[in-house]
């Protein structure tokens, strides 16, 4: 196992809510990144769930992707 990979019994998924609280956006900007494919999750049923890993990719693309930077 690398050490981008990690267990199943580790990963922590987040609800939708939780994501949004998080990164300080509306719930409805958590499912357009969803759609839209720039922020990975999971179908559970009529749900979404966003692995941990995944919100700490999308933004670390912002961080390196911001023009002042």
């Amino acid at each position: 196992m690398t050490s981008d990979e990690t267990s199943l019994s580790d990963v922590k998924l987040l609800t939708v809510a939780e994501v949004a609280k998080i990164m300080r956006v509306s719930k409805m900007t958590v499912y357009r990144l969803i759609h839209s494919g720039e922020l990975d999750a999971i179908r559970v049923g009529r749900s979404f769930r966003v692995p941990e890993q995944a919100v700490g990719r999308y933004l670390r693309v912002l961080q390196w992707s911001s023009p002042d930077q």
